[in-house]
């Protein structure tokens, strides 16, 4: 396949490239293990010394397949498939942390993702503080400490819809000899490649817009490959010192750039197994082949309606950086000029049980838990998402109570605004 694809081309063709004779779409290879001739052969695959498969918790056709896809889409060397977003951001921070170590994260992040890095990493012994993505350069490296070991954000945070300044958050992390990991779930590669603006990993909940039909949950991590782990060998050890789990075997020496994904595969998910099924893969893929598609429809509805809510006296405010006076507009220009997401927040004027009431009366639109689906649907997160946050939490996170996360689809926009009419007119 040519090399030079871009990414429209890439959704589609990206990943597999069948030979004379193969099938044209990707084969489900729904099998756990792979035979070999001889034990020799099978010994090197236990080692690291030969690539191939023995069994799909730790490597399948089908998931790697995607994987390959996924990293060509956004410009990295490699990524590994996760059988869910939270999985992939777990792993992407555990690989390069242990027990006494500290990261610094954005607080403009998932409810999940927050309580990920606040709660459950802190039992093991991995702690976190929140900065806010608006805030100065000094505040933010001052929660830096000389056990951090990464500074993670979100392209577009969930479900605060603000717009991160990836590049400064690069020249923050690097100048303090840590990689930037971003989670570009809501952007996805179509709208918006970090590595481009010096982000180093990139993580994905496959689950959203990738996906696109809500048929599998999924994640994926991404490696740029631009990270000099060896310059900061002190700082990471796991990569950098031999394994006693592999002979001794150091990653970031046996494997070069690819050390980084060696380990998370070789190690991390020998050891946990967060593998996704084939057959989920299988549905990511055809759901990648329209991803460039649908992100237009996405956008060009979600402005349409953000417009619409922007200039109803019902409304008390609108996020969306498509709009021309929202506070993330100039970032947005600059990192995502294509076009942002179909995701939106607002409030109504009222209280929460004002929002509640508006959503209940709507008829076509759904409320789900899910975001980034073909099909609109709304969620209200402090009584959702975010409800195991106390209102302290939820302002740290960025949550208000009156929080609307409208997430519009790709159906006629006309039948999307007079479902959010007619429930505006029960209020």
């Amino acid at each position: 396949m040519c090399s030079k694809l871009r990414t429209d081309s890439l959704c589609v063709r990206g990943g597999w490239t069948p030979k004379n004779g193969e099938p044209v779409e990707l084969p489900i290879i729904q099998s756990t293990t792979y035979k070999y001739d001889n034990s020799e052969e099978m010994a090197m695959l236990f080692d690291l010394k030969k690539e191939g498969y023995f069994y799909t918790r730790l490597a399948n056709p089908t998931n790697d397949a995607v994987a390959r896809k996924i990293a060509q889409l956004e410009g990295g060397i490699g990524a590994m498939l996760t059988s869910s977003g939270q999985a992939a951001n777990f792993y992407a921070v555990f690989n390069i942390c242990e027990a006494g170590d500290h990261i610094v994260a954005s607080n403009e992040i998932y409810g999940g993702t927050f309580n990920l890095f606040g709660v459950t990493m802190k039992k093991l012994g991995i702690a976190c503080t929140f900065v806010s993505p608006e805030a100065s350069d000094e505040e933010i490296q001052a929660a830096f400490r000389p056990n951090t070991k990464l500074l993670f954000g979100e392209t577009i945070s969930n479900p605060g819809c603000k717009v991160l300044d990836i590049e400064r958050f690069a020249r923050i992390a690097h100048s303090n000899g840590v990689p930037l990991v971003i989670d570009n779930t809501f952007a996805t590669p179509v709208n918006c490649r970090p590595f481009e603006w010096g982000a180093d990993i990139v993580t994905h909940s496959t689950t959203k817009y990738m996906d696109g039909h809500a048929t599998q949950v999924g994640g994926c991590v991404v490696d740029s490959g631009n990270f000099c782990w060896e310059q900061y060998a002190d700082k990471y050890p796991g990569l950098c010192t031999p394994d006693d789990s592999y002979h001794g075997l150091t990653y970031t020496k046996a494997f070069g750039k690819m050390g980084y994904l060696t380990k998370l595969v070789a190690q991390l998910m020998r050891d946990l197994g967060s593998i996704p099924a084939p057959q989920n893969s299988f549905l990511l893929n055809l759901g990648l082949e329209t991803l460039h598609l649908r992100m237009r429809q996405h956008c060009s509805n979600a402005l349409s309606v953000a417009q619409f809510l922007h200039d109803d006296e019902r409304v008390a405010w609108v996020h969306y950086a498509g709009l021309d006076d929202d506070p993330c507009h100039e970032l947005a220009q600059k990192y995502m000029p294509k076009g942002t997401c179909g995701v939106l927040s607002f409030g109504l004027k009222g209280d929460r049980e004002t929002a509640i009431k508006w959503m209940d009366s709507l008829q076509m639109i759904n409320i789900v838990t899910h975001v980034a689906d073909s099909r609109t649907c709304v969620l209200h997160p402090a009584s959702h998402t975010h409800r195991q946050l106390s209102d302290e939490q939820l302002r740290q996170a960025g949550v208000a109570p009156d929080l609307i996360r409208l997430s519009v689809g790709i159906e006629d926009v006309e039948d999307i605004l007079d479902d959010i009419r007619q429930a505006l007119e029960k209020l």
